[in-house]
């Protein structure tokens, strides 16, 4: 199955892009493509001579950034997670020339609304997770060999859920029996095991961000991708990143606030010239940016969404 039935809304379209400060010869980055409506928003701001070079894990997101590509000769592709986007401008030779980066977090509507993808604890699918379905463990095989304590640990610390203990318990108890295949499978025993249902929210939610996250590495990925966005930024460039849960957003906050602020308070309090190495390298731009109340109203899963931005000072 393709996912063309599934339609993707870009999540703060024109405040990411706005944010980007797009110049007409600027080389930029999309860290992750999805369906390419930021992508598509900042080549129309991009001249002739401009660059865009887009990421992505997930093959049916290849195909269609592969489409863009094919209309539009200043755009390429990659199937990588942005977490490499620094080794690619090192090959491409643009490492420290590129003008500005965006990273927009999180999962796909199409990713999340096909079933066959596996990510839905609404629709019932094969329990599979995996951005790039053909890399990596599965969310099945990952299940069937993790022991409690891990399970456990992924669900308190990757999707904050309190009764992970439970949960993991249930989970291994039950596959002790039948191993877990299928997504409505595995809510099922989630949902029995959580003796706390949260008001409009399914008692399984929790368990699979956390699941989902773990299989993905979401996490290491994004604090190898901001480090990395870091070093392949030009001076002036901008860093925009889009998060989705109080996770991600405080990794990118705590990482722009650590670079805004620089490492002066590690040197003698007297010393009467600070070393470069130890100035700041972020200027904050602006506060957090959230999605407006005509979004909201369009797209209910913009709720949750924060964005962040920076520019690189050296």
């Amino acid at each position: 199955m393709t996912d063309s039935n599934f339609r993707h809304i870009t999540v703060l379209l024109d405040e990411a892009v706005e944010g980007l400060a797009v110049r007409a010869d600027g080389c930029y980055m999309d860290g992750t493509f999805g369906r390419g409506g930021h992508s598509r928003l900042i080549l129309q701001k991009l001249g002739p001579g401009g660059r865009l070079l887009g990421f992505d894990k997930d093959p049916l997101a290849i195909a269609t950034g592969e489409a863009l590509a094919a209309e539009d000769g200043r755009f390429v592709v990659v199937q990588r997670s942005f977490a490499e986007l620094g080794d690619e401008a090192v090959v491409r030779g643009i490492s420290g020339q590129v003008s500005g980066i965006l990273l927009d977090l999180g999962v796909s509507s199409p990713q999340l609304d096909d079933p066959e993808r596996g990510f839905s604890f609404l629709n019932d699918g094969p329990l599979d997770m995996r951005m790039n379905p053909d890399a990596g463990v599965s969310a099945a095989d990952w299940i069937a060999t993790a022991d409690e304590d891990d399970i456990a640990r992924v669900m308190k610390d990757y999707g904050e859920e309190r009764f992970a203990k439970r949960m993991a318990r249930a989970v291994v108890q039950r596959r002790a029996e039948q191993p877990f295949t299928r997504t409505a499978d595995l809510a099922k025993v989630l949902t029995d095991a959580n003796p706390a249902w949260e008001k409009g929210k399914n008692p399984a939610t929790r368990a699979f961000q956390g699941i989902r996250i773990h299989v993905n590495n979401e996490l290491g990925d994004l604090e190898r991708g901001l480090e990395a966005a870091l070093e392949t930024l030009e001076v002036g460039g901008r860093l925009v990143v889009i998060s989705f849960h109080s996770l991600e957003d405080r990794i990118v906050k705590q990482f722009m606030k650590r670079q805004a602020k620089g490492e002066a308070d590690k040197l003698p309090r007297d010393l009467p010239i600070i070393p470069k190495a130890f100035e700041p390298r972020l200027k904050l731009i602006g506060k957090p940016v959230y999605a407006a109340e005509a979004e909201l109203k369009a797209n209910p899963r913009s709720r949750s969404a924060v964005m962040r931005i920076a520019e690189k000072l050296r």
